[in-house]
């Protein structure tokens, strides 16, 4: 995580379509700001006419960089893909935003992906990309990804493509795109979402969510499955797989990452995070006048939280959307500020009554501690503070940027000195059993490793270190 701030981060998102005879940049850009919450760093689009490949890349959200109509209407072509950053592997700067493209001669390819590789190194060496990545400055594992396609021996980007994901491993969920097909990928773990769906007036697309298919009118057809490649082009779609298949979603997406309006699993994300409510009230009950969310990502848990104690819900909390992350301040004072200019509080919803305050997770604690002291300034007469998860107390090394494990509060921290720590009258996790319980899903289908330390894949000691590994090898 980055310095003072106090939140899981999000990952990536991205978007493939081929649609003929569509404006496939603009359904692009409208898929992408449905995807905005996963990546606020950068963002990009590819396209091609069938014979070019296109890129338009910048930092900044999706209205920012294509806030001039010329630059989405110089995108034409018959295919997209698009991606939206937050780094998980490499700095953020300009290099590192994607979509990638890489023309090697023989092939080219766009690339955009989500998720974190744990052979990154391994790739690199193999590859001796050490002076061109000193060229290019990049240093993302999705760089070495759309290298390994590019410089393939093989005649085709999609032989390319199928040679090449089985030498990956890790986290990924990936679309790309040569001249005249677009393709999507995802791990054989699964572990980060990816839905395929059908354009009414023809063609697909791939995303991360299926709401970014709701933003552009799109039928969902289907999740793309774990260890499964997906191409379409002039012919129609075609699938390979290139691993068996064992699935392990990260069950974050659940708890946070997720869009409340869009499906995983075939489940609603909405209502699963109403149910971890229901079960966080049922498992840690507490007498109080009033349920309230930290906005926005403990509204659909502190809804189902009061509905199975009755104890009403309110908004005691407004979030300001507009506010500057609180990383980018200069000092802890000013960065203390902004989180204040982040959340304020409704005095008359909140002055004389115990709250109950549901959130999705505590990491630092700063936050937490802030919100609390906030309230009680605001003259909340009792605070119990509800999670809608259990403590986070290992990182994640597969596309979330969570703290060092020193940094999480939970690592080493009881929950009743966590409590005292924020200053809340009492404090309660969700079990691990009841946040699974909620999915109505199979508990073998997930990563809960943040949660309980079990990680499907193993991780090497150099990816435990930094995100930033191969810059400090370049």
């Amino acid at each position: 995580m980055l310095e003072g701030e106090d939140h899981i981060q999000d990952e990536c998102g991205v978007v493939g379509i081929y649609a003929p005879g569509e404006d496939v940049s603009r359904l692009t850009y409208f898929a992408l700001l449905a995807l905005q919450h996963r990546g606020q760093e950068s963002a990009g689009i590819a396209v091609s006419d069938g014979t070019d490949i296109v890129v338009y890349k910048d930092m900044g959200l999706v209205a920012q960089v294509f806030h001039d109509e010329a630059a989405l209407s110089s995108l034409t072509g018959d295919l997209a893909i698009g991606h939206v950053r937050y780094s998980t592997t490499g700095s953020s700067h300009w290099d590192n935003a994607q979509p990638i493209h890489r023309d090697a001669g023989k092939l080219q390819v766009a690339l955009a992906h989500n998720g974190n590789l744990v052979n990154t190194m391994d790739l690199a060496k193999n590859l001796e990309l050490n002076r061109s990545r000193r060229a290019r400055q990049t240093s993302t594992d999705s760089d070495l990804v759309a290298e390994l396609i590019a410089r393939s021996a093989k005649e085709s980007v999609e032989e390319a493509i199928l040679d090449t994901m089985p030498k990956l491993v890790g986290a990924f969920t990936l679309v790309m795109a040569d001249e005249k097909t677009v393709f999507g990928a995802r791990d054989s773990l699964g572990l980060r979402p990816l839905a395929l769906g059908r354009l009414i007036a023809g063609g697909y697309v791939i995303a991360s969510e299926t709401c970014a298919l709701d933003a552009i009118g799109a039928t969902f057809i289907r999740e793309i499955e774990p260890g499964e490649v997906v191409a379409i082009d002039a012919n129609g779609l075609r699938s390979f797989s290139f691993a068996e298949a064992t699935p392990k979603l990260c069950i974050f997406e659940f708890v946070y990452f997720a869009r409340p309006d869009s499906n995983l699993y075939g489940k609603s994300v909405q209502r699963t995070r109403f149910q971890m409510g229901m079960r966080l009230a049922a498992e840690a009950p507490v007498d109080a006048d009033l349920v309230m969310p930290v906005p926005d990502s403990g509204r659909g848990a502190a809804a189902g939280y009061s509905q199975a104690s009755g104890i009403p819900y309110g908004d005691g909390l407004v979030k300001n959307s507009y506010i500057g992350r609180t990383f980018i301040q200069p000092t802890q004072e000013l960065r203390e500020q902004a989180v204040g200019a982040k959340l304020n509080p409704i005095a008359h919803m909140i002055e004389g009554k115990r709250l109950v305050v549901v959130d999705d997770s505590i990491v630092r604690g700063t936050n937490t501690r802030h919100t609390v002291k906030m309230l009680r300034k605001a003259g909340a007469r009792e605070i119990h503070m509800r999670i809608a998860s259990p403590p986070i107390r290992w990182p994640c090394f597969y596309g979330i940027d969570t703290a060092n494990r020193d940094e999480l509060i939970a690592s080493s921290m009881s929950v009743d000195e966590i409590s005292e720590h924020v200053g809340a009258d009492s404090l309660a996790y969700l079990s691990l059993e009841g946040m699974i319980d909620a999915t109505e899903v199979d508990a073998q289908q997930f990563c809960h490793a943040c949660f309980s330390s079990e990680y499907p894949i193993p991780i090497p000691d150099e990816v435990k270190i930094t995100k930033n590994m191969l810059e400090q090898t370049i």
